[in-house]
């Protein structure tokens, strides 16, 4: 939303009265240091990213020492505004906010050092209805970690905090806990509690060369470091260097998406607001810190001063504030609290910041260096995540991988051409910066960076009115609207000379379905929803991944990282969880027994026994950084062939599939000759392709998967057969309504890294023959029990569910659900959530059925009832083609 017009500013002289830019830290020498021959980790920079890191480390007894080219909190550290909230449509991240928030409040008692903790609290401000429901579901999401939030009406913004204009809001949010810090403060302690616990920190000492050695697999592995003090020997090297990592990555040989950016916020005058809580106005892109009696206010605009690089001796710089970039966050700021309007500003900062183009930091071991860790990219963050994402970081040097689900945050997240396209990193950086404070909708796409990878059926899915979304670079079918909604050409909201374009269907479309209620096209996703249920659908799955796994140790190798036994006939088709080594899912995939073939992408020549690996396409970087990792480990000889671009694929399903897919193909489609689970190279329109029997739906289908240079031919010969069988197009929006009907999981939301198979009621996939990666800690949760489980709940109640929901049993709070639908053949709301023990007790079938159960949806309760299983089908008898009328 834009800010209103605004009052009557004061003249630029008053409104600049006394300005100055706040002065650096005057730091005594730092005492003479020796750099170490060797460390167990190196981390690169010395802000709240590494300090944090540092800590997390050494008080886990790793020999660690911290770099920094100049001195400690320079570059982005020493300027922050150091808010600490602790809310956000995301349950991971409130844990990281958590976890930042307990350990600020209790360094001064664990280091003698005040980091400058001020417990004021916050209060977000919304002007509109929508942003009043998110704040409500945010409030639910409080509820369900235990955080004190109460929704406010006008008066009671007012009362909270005095200086606002009541007549200027809607409402607001109201969260107690949250509070300031000082960054130099916070890092002064962090690094005193760290060496004391041997890590060793050493100022002035910059890094010109990252050492790597080849490996006989995988890719290269770090050695060491070259600064101008001299060597050291590592295995691990944290990067942590802020607006500096992508040059300190490019030392290795790697990219990172990263832009840097000026970031600025000014001090008031004295106004009397001490005490007061900190405010966050999402709609006018604005934020005040309390500081003493003055406000500091900032925000975040649509034109923001994009850099190429900052300067190297950019330690404790500020650049000079450009007042017409950042006079919107003013005119917001005279409008919210008038008060402002004539207090004067004393001070202005505007200093370097990094950004990434999901505005989520980059976190964890690149998947193309080994021993090469990432703590970078907070996007003006480093402060509230620092003391979360440091605990994490560490873990995942310690164990291979981090104890919360991060893959929001994980490098991996991103693909390669997304670490290289600089053009897409600014743009999608741009947006991100430009739509921080925007409300998370659960059906909001990107309107930067679009069509970087596009899919073989582009043109075609085009015409048939597809609704794009972007996932990891590609474009997929969301839903199809039945004209063509073209993607618009990225006009960067109108900034930097561009000239804003009239709103493109696409945007419209979209646009239309900003709500947290039941979205504008919901009965068109039902209508192919219950199409797949009741004749047949055909759905575009181009984007999920595609690896081989051959050589002579493969069926070894799959034993090694599938938890599911592969060692099945040539033809097999096997459901499976990949897990990390404490046990937890990192992905869950198909295995396809495959041999030699005719020298297509469906179909490659190889020797031996071979495997067909498919996986969600959203998280196939993740899938196959994690399968090559556990293969290179144990230095199986095979050979990982990714030809995720080079195959395209279809998937026709509903009761109608068989018969519309048996006039197609040159061979027998019946259960005797092409059972559930299997696979067979078949012709359709002249060209071979792969066809798959599965299911993500919980119907009678079959997946295609086929060469690009064939896609078009045969998704014409599938289309021209279909119109016997009422096929319909079919979008992703509805494959996870029904999938979410039919209980199967969708890794990142249902199923994560922070799951056990168990947990999730995948035990099946875990075979009881044979060892596996992290079958030692799944045997061992056999055997003492589970502290969560996964269940399905219903609602009588037609209400939009959309995750984050608060389980309530027996008047307790038990957990929140990860992922909300509505169930079309079931024509019910369904959620899936693991619900834990209010008094941390083993959870068991026994405990689930015996409670009573409501869901907190928008500040109210609904009476739900708790599935073990979904309800939808639980014979499976659809998937065999047994469709009783």
């Amino acid at each position: 939303m834009v800010a209103p017009a605004p009052r009557r500013w004061a003249s630029d002289s008053t409104i600049g009265a006394g300005a100055s830019s706040v002065e650096p830290p005057t730091l005594p020498p730092p005492p003479p240091a020796t750099l170490p021959t060797d460390a167990e980790v190196v981390i690169i920079g010395g802000g709240s990213a590494g300090c944090h890191t540092l800590y997390q480390l050494a008080k886990r007894g790793v020999k660690a020492v911290l770099l920094e080219r100049s001195r400690l909190t320079s570059g982005t550290t020493w300027h922050t505004a150091g808010l600490i909230w602790r809310l956000r449509p995301s349950d991971v991240e409130v844990q990281l906010l958590n976890t930042t928030r307990d350990l600020l409040m209790s360094l001064e008692a664990e280091t003698g050092i005040n980091p400058g903790w001020i417990n004021n609290g916050g209060l977000y401000i919304a002007h509109t209805e929508e942003r009043m429901m998110e704040y409500k579901r945010l409030a639910s999401v409080a509820h369900s970690f235990g955080i004190e939030a109460s929704v406010l009406d006008p008066s009671g913004v007012k009362e909270v905090f005095p200086l606002i204009d009541e007549k200027q809001v809607l409402g607001g949010l109201h969260t107690p806990g949250d509070g300031v810090v000082d960054p130099a403060g916070v890092c002064s302690a962090l690094v005193k509690a760290a060496t004391a616990n041997g890590a060793q920190v050493i100022e002035n000492c910059t890094v010109t060369q990252i050492l790597m050695k080849e490996q006989d697999l995988g890719p290269k592995k770090v050695t060491g470091l070259v600064t101008n003090m001299g060597t050291i020997r590592t295995d691990c090297v944290v990067n942590c260097a802020g607006v500096w990592s992508r040059e300190v990555a490019k030392m290795a040989g790697v990219s990172l998406p990263i832009v840097p950016m000026k970031h600025a916020y000014v001090v008031s005058e004295a106004m009397g607001v001490r005490g007061m809580p900190n405010v966050r106005d999402h709609d006018w892109s604005l934020y005040f810190r309390v500081q003493g009696d003055s406000l500091c206010v900032g925000g975040y605009e649509s034109n923001p001063d994009m850099l190429d690089n900052v300067s190297p001796e950019f330690s404790f710089g500020l650049y000079e504030l450009d007042w017409n970039i950042f006079g919107s966050h003013v005119t917001g700021a005279v409008n919210l609290c008038p008060a402002f309007e004539t207090a004067g500003i004393k001070s202005t900062v505007c200093g370097p910041e990094s950004f990434t183009p999901d505005h989520k930091p980059l976190i964890g071991e690149d998947p193309l260096k080994r021993g090469l860790f990432h703590g970078c990219g907070f996007n003006s963050a480093g402060m509230m995540l620092g003391g979360g994402c440091g605990e994490q970081l560490a873990l995942w040097v310690l164990n291979g991988r981090p104890d919360l689900h991060m893959q929001a945050y994980d490098i991996r997240r991103f693909a390669d051409v997304q670490r290289t396209d600089r053009d897409w990193i600014k743009e999608r950086a741009h947006e991100a910066y430009c739509k921080n404070y925007s409300i998370v909708f659960p059906h909001d796409e990107p309107l930067a960076g679009r069509n970087l990878i596009r899919n073989p059926f582009n043109e075609e899915l085009l015409a048939a009115g597809a609704v794009f979304e972007e996932r990891q670079g590609w474009e997929r079918p969301g839903w199809f609207c039945g004209t063509p909604a073209p993607l618009p050409k990225y006009d960067w909201y109108g900034a930097y000379g561009s000239t804003r374009h009239k709103v493109t269907r696409y945007e419209k479309l979209l646009k239309a379905d900003y709500t947290f209620d039941f979205p504008r096209h919901h009965e068109t996703i039902k209508e192919e929803a219950l199409a797949c249920r009741e004749t047949a659908a055909l759905f575009e799955m181009s984007y999920f991944g595609k690896l081989y796994l051959t050589g002579p140790d493969a069926q070894a190798a799959a034993d090694w990282v599938f938890s599911a036994n592969t060692n099945r006939s040539l033809g097999s088709t096997v459901y499976t969880c990949i897990l990390n080594k404490l046990g937890k899912v990192e992905g869950d995939l198909t295995v396809s027994v495959v041999e030699t073939g005719q020298g297509s992408p469906s179909d490659p020549i190889f020797r031996g026994r071979g495997f067909y690996v498919v996986s969600g396409g959203a998280t196939s970087q993740h899938t196959h950084a994690h399968v090559l990792q556990a293969l290179h480990e144990r230095g199986f000889r095979v050979d990982v062939t990714d030809v995720t671009n080079r195959i395209g694929v279809l998937s026709v399903q509903g009761p109608n599939s068989r018969e519309l897919l048996q006039g197609l193909v040159d061979v027998d489609l019946d259960d005797g000759s092409f059972p559930m689970s299997t696979t067979q190279m078949v012709k359709i329109a002249g060209h071979r392709v792969r066809a798959v029997r599965l299911s993500f739906v919980g119907e009678l289908g079959w997946e295609l998967h086929i060469p690009v240079e064939s896609c078009e031919a045969v998704y014409k010969a599938v289309r021209a057969a279909g119109q016997r069988y009422d096929l319909r197009m079919a979008g992703y929006r509805a494959m996870y309504s029904l999938s979410a009907e039919k209980g199967y999981h969708l890794w990142h939301s249902d199923l994560r890294a922070d799951d056990s198979p168990l947990e999730a009621n995948l035990g099946f996939t875990c075979r009881s023959k044979g060892d596996y990666q992290g079958k030692q800690a799944v045997e061992a949760a056999r055997n003492s029990g589970l502290r969560k489980k996964l269940a399905f709940f219903t609602l009588d109640d037609k209400v939009r569910l959309n995750g984050l929901e608060a389980i309530v049993r027996d008047g307790q709070v038990v957990g929140y659900l990860r992922r909300g639908d509505y169930g079309f053949s079931l024509d019910c709301p369904i959620g899936t959530g693991y619900v834990s023990h209010p008094d941390g007790q083993n959870v068991t079938d026994e405990f689930l059925s015996e409670g009573k159960y409501q869901l907190e949806v928008m500040g109210q309760r609904h009476d739900a009832k708790l599935h073990l299983r979904s309800p939808f089908d639980p014979e499976n008898d659809r998937m065999r083609g047994l469709y009783r009328q």
